[in-house]
């Protein structure tokens, strides 16, 4: 597939996660989580999710256990959402990016000196 399809393809599996994670899953263990990036190889049958999860580190494992658990349904809802040759088996990853820039940022202001009033 081209790489604007698989853009499309990959945009498509966001949106119907987002909304399948808030209506769909009633697992406990997952609580706010934002679908932040989906992968999907070229021959669709694998999807890498990447969630972006609040809380400590052992809620978030947790959240992933929750939407790994999931899965079925999750991928059911894609099946049932989007058209496709092939239903991608989920696989749930969290992103960091957020956390990785919140350090860059603390980082970075602390090796920059302040200036005097």
């Amino acid at each position: 597939m081209t790489g604007g399809r698989m853009r499309r393809v990959d945009e498509a599996i966001r949106e119907v996660l987002a909304g399948a994670i808030a209506k769909l899953v009633k697992d406990p263990r997952v609580g706010f989580v934002t679908v932040t990036d989906v992968t999907t190889s070229p021959d669709l049958r694998h999807a890498s999710v990447f969630v972006s999860v609040l809380g400590d580190p052992v809620e978030r494992e947790a959240c992933l256990e929750g939407l790994t658990s999931a899965h079925g349904v999750l991928q059911g809802a894609v099946a049932r959402e989007l058209r496709l040759k092939r239903t991608p088996a989920l696989r749930f990853a969290l992103d960091e990016t957020a956390e990785r820039a919140a350090r860059l940022e603390a980082l970075i202001e602390q090796s920059v000196p302040r200036k005097a009033s």
